[in-house]
């Protein structure tokens, strides 16, 4: 089977990584990919959003299958173009459509699929610049800290949480104001919820799930969990605190009423859903849906993942997934997140990256990095994930911190806390 797979971040090189090692697979093509990606496949010069380029590709290479990495070219409606030209609508995308890529690409709709289908989440409220007044009475009416969310893609940057009421209130009307762009055009007021994160995956066509192994990641650039959210800094599965117990209620209170919930909206959709949760005293909350894999998360759930991804990925797009079982590693896997020294403000690219030689018993999952010449540079904020397998979560993280101190670049940065609060 000839594949193509659209991204270049870490998320990507997992996956690459996974289905390189397939009986099933003929060829891999990843659109752009990254210098990592190439030594599992064949990196193709595409922007994942250029839609006639990629049919194009597709059709010239006799791509079987297409699988989408990141959330934009879903909530563009890649699915869609693909259905409705005749030249590659037999060709399956893992992807939801535009309608299930909403889950991600709007915070009120999410909410309100949610509210609708009686799945646990935080009171909420949206807000417009017409009803700018009526917001400002909902933060009243909450305690400190206050969430802002920007409805739409904001490229990670879109919530806030404040102290402040005064604060919260001046930054709703800076978001209405245009400081995110369109994406804030309405703002999604939500409650605050006192627990732990964690990230669960499910793969479905529609019909049947499965659940991947969860993870908790670390969004915070500094130790202890303080300083500007970035993209991940680093990530550790399974979760300490989630047992067979806080698992079971995940399936019934929120996978199973998310997949009949699609079911009863006619929503098609066949591929990931990330659900990012908060453990509230024992009950698990949605915070928000993804509706592609993680990154970091993504750089320890796939290594636990011992089943084929290419078959899997088969039986989602025939409809077959109840045929199919999932053989998850029960070892620990954690991930340190080598970050571009300004990240997640400015930084330089194109930093010479040595070290690989000397790493041991852990994998490289490269992000931000690409080939000049024969060197390999950064060419991002994040620039690579190192993962390690272990016993135990201080095991794997030991074996993660030795390599994470062996790749080097000028600037490199990483937080040494990682798992610190499991």
């Amino acid at each position: 089977m000839n594949i193509l797979l659209l991204g270049s971040g870490g998320r990507e090189h997992a996956l690459a990584w996974k289905m390189a090692q397939s009986d099933l697979l003929s060829a891999l093509y990843i659109a752009p990919g990254n210098a990592g990606t190439s030594e599992v496949g064949i990196n193709v010069d595409i922007n994942p959003n250029d839609f006639d380029a990629v049919k194009n590709f597709v059709i010239e290479n006799k791509i079987e299958m297409v699988v989408v990495g990141p959330e934009e070219p879903l909530v563009r409606g890649i699915k869609v173009y693909f259905l409705n030209d005749p030249f590659v609508a037999h060709i399956p995308v893992i992807g939801p459509g535009k309608e299930g890529a909403m889950l991600e690409g709007s915070k009120e709709f999410a909410k309100e699929f949610m509210q609708r289908h009686n799945i646990p989440t935080a009171r909420y409220f949206s807000v417009t610049a017409e009803n700018i007044e009526e917001g400002y009475s909902f933060l009243d009416s909450l305690k400190a800290p206050y969430v802002l969310k920007a409805d739409g893609l904001a490229a990670g940057k879109g919530v806030l949480i404040l102290d402040n009421i005064d604060e919260a209130k001046k930054e709703l009307k800076a978001m209405l104001g245009g400081k995110f762009g369109d994406a804030g055009n309405t703002v999604v007021i939500e409650e605050f919820l006192s627990g732990i994160e964690l990230s669960v995956f499910v793969l479905t066509d529609g019909h049947a799930a499965l659940i991947l192994p969860e993870a908790k990641d670390y969004k915070r650039i500094g130790e202890n969990d303080t300083g500007l959210n970035t993209g991940g800094m680093g990530a550790v599965s399974p979760v300490p605190f989630a047992g067979s117990d806080f698992m079971d209620k995940v399936k019934e209170r929120i996978v199973h009423p998310t997949i009949e919930g699609l079911k009863e909206d006619n929503i098609p959709y066949k591929g990931f859903i990330f659900l990012g949760l908060m453990n509230v005293d024992g009950d698990p909350y949605v915070i928000e849906y993804n509706v592609r894999m993680g990154d970091p998360e993504s750089e320890v759930v796939i290594p636990r993942i011992k089943s084929d991804l290419v078959d899997l990925f088969r039986a989602v797009a025939s409809g077959e997934l109840k045929s199919k079982s999932l053989d998850v590693d029960s070892r620990t896997a954690t991930t340190v997140m080598l970050v571009s020294g300004g990240y997640p403000g400015s930084y330089e690219k194109g930093k010479e990256i040595t070290g690989f030689d000397k790493v041991q018993n852990c994998i490289l999952f490269h992000a931000g990095t690409k080939h000049d010449g024969e060197d390999i540079v950064t060419n991002g904020g994040r620039v690579i994930a190192v993962t390690a397998f272990g016993s135990d979560k201080n095991e794997a993280l030991k074996v993660s911190y030795r390599n994470a101190g062996l790749i080097d670049f000028d600037k490199k940065y990483y937080r040494s806390d990682i798992g610190f609060d499991l």
